[in-house]
């Protein structure tokens, strides 16, 4: 009887194993960043990923074994940096490459042309173009979106819980704060006299008022622009970052820069290099950097926030 029921329990789990395998797979239609619209026959299994941010992602959410392609710069996680690459260090794509790979999908952002939709496309690659969030808030919807293309819904909503947790936490801690500290953010001074910054609605902007100071670039006219040396001294930043530090610049190249040495930033030692990959990439590093950003401008609160 015995040996019965067991074969019985065998015959019944075999017959469900089937009718799993045998079901039915329905497609799933996505509106893209384009107004595109994307189906998948199934969950994307093979993926190629041509911007850092949504590789950093796709790894975030559980995606990174699906993950078979990547361009030049996705280098975050270290995992990423392992996979095959397939350009795009000179804007140009090895389409070869990415045709040779055999991916269900090829993932785009906003650091790529229509062109190279289009292409993709003609070589029957389908392809998925996923736009910029233009807050943070944006973020999590980027994440639910890859979780459902992906699979991997419940780990979306568990990282975009997480994200919010310590969005919530920094936001309550800055509303305890009473300065806001004027901030210079240097991307490039390859040129001193004219160096680069962040202007108005960049997430570096965005960022830093949230972190409780204020972007010295946010009333200059454009997302990526010159300052003049003059308008620097003039303004006079009470601190200043570091972007372009992952290029050897360093606080006391700053100090020996011709006219600099008078800055408040330089004389008070408020001069602190800062990864540009937190801020530039906006992927789920945004809110390490918004956390960066408040534990140098608000020391005072820095053993509060979440790590």
């Amino acid at each position: 009887m015995k040996r019965t029921t067991k074969i019985l329990s065998i015959v019944i789990l075999l017959s469900v194993l089937i009718l799993t395998a045998c079901k039915p797979v329905t497609p799933q239609t996505y509106t893209d960043s384009l107004q595109r619209e994307v189906t998948l026959l199934q969950p994307a299994q093979k993926i190629v990923s041509l911007a850092p941010s949504n590789t950093e992602l796709l790894f975030a959410i559980g995606a990174g074994d699906q993950v078979v392609g990547r361009d030049d710069f996705s280098d975050y996680p270290a995992e990423a940096a392992q996979l095959p690459t397939v350009g795009g260090s000179m804007g140009d794509y090895n389409l070869e490459a990415i045709v040779a790979l055999q991916p269900d999908l090829v993932l785009l952002s906003e650091l790529n042309s229509s062109e190279l939709v289009q292409s993709l496309e003609n070589l029957g690659m389908t392809v998925y173009y996923l736009g910029n969030p233009v807050e943070i808030e944006g973020l999590y919807t980027n994440l639910e979106t890859l979780g459902k293309i992906t699979d991997h819904e419940a780990e979306a909503t568990t990282l975009i819980n997480s994200l919010k947790a310590k969005v919530t936490k920094v936001d309550e801690l800055i509303a305890t704060t009473t300065t806001r500290p004027l901030v210079f953010y240097e991307l490039d001074a390859t040129e001193p006299t004219k160096p680069w910054t962040a202007g108005p609605g960049t997430f570096v902007d965005q960022l830093i008022s949230r972190a409780g100071g204020t972007n010295l670039g946010g009333n200059l006219d454009g997302a990526w622009v010159q300052i003049s040396q003059e308008a620097l001294i003039l303004d006079n930043p009470d601190i200043i970052l570091l972007g372009d530090s992952a290029y050897g610049i360093t606080a006391e190249q700053v100090a020996a820069r011709a006219g600099w040495e008078t800055l408040k930033a330089v004389t008070n030692g408020q001069v602190f290099p800062f990864d540009d990959d937190l801020v530039s990439r906006p992927g789920p590093r945004l809110v390490d950097g918004l956390i960066e950003f408040a534990r140098i401008l608000h020391p005072e609160i820095a053993d509060q926030l979440p790590k």
